[in-house]
């Protein structure tokens, strides 16, 4: 959670491109995150049924919606100029949600893709509203130009936030 809040902070405040550190960059393709000032995110698809990652390149996979396949932003990269609004909603919405005592915070909803895709839904719906146009790039092909690095031990053990046992830390905050 504080990787995910750092690096909404220094983008927004910053602007520029963040990516893991455990990405291998292929080629120079990140060189296009440069070109202009729209906000460049990565949509990922996740098939529920099938319990995995669809490529978000699928042919027809945006014309045929199928509620068994969960759509949303992957805080990874993250590309922007300083003060997006997207990312301003984003830290504004996370910041709330961790603030707030009555709940445990979850990653993926609290500071994860989760709370990055409901900020840029809410943004998008406000655009629309306004007659703006969504000044976004949605990076569909990021896998031609990084890919994760899986065999890192950090990934296999407690560290890892996919291994993060909830009920074990809601215990934990619980019982003091």
């Amino acid at each position: 959670m504080r990787s995910d809040y750092l690096r909404m902070c220094f983008v927004l405040a910053e602007g520029g491109f963040y990516v893991d550190a455990d990405d291998v960059l292929l080629d120079d393709g990140w060189r296009r995150v440069f070109r202009d000032n729209t906000l460049k995110l990565q949509p990922l698809c996740y098939d529920i049924p099938g319990a995995t990652m669809v490529a978000a390149t699928e042919s027809g996979l945006l014309e045929r919606p199928d509620p068994r396949r969960i759509f949303y932003i992957n805080n990874n990269p993250i590309a922007a100029p300083p003060g997006h609004p997207v990312l301003r909603r984003a830290l504004a919405r996370a910041t709330r949600m961790l603030l707030d005592r009555t709940r445990v915070c979850e990653i993926q909803s609290t500071t994860g893709p989760g709370n990055l895709t409901a900020a840029l839904a809410a943004h998008a719906h406000d655009d629309l509203i306004a007659a703006r146009r969504l000044s976004l790039d949605l990076l569909f092909d990021w896998e031609s130009t990084a890919l994760p690095n899986w065999n890192l031990g950090y990934r296999h053990d407690g560290r890892n936030w996919r291994n993060w046992d909830f009920a074990s830390t809601e215990r934990q905050v619980r019982d003091g």
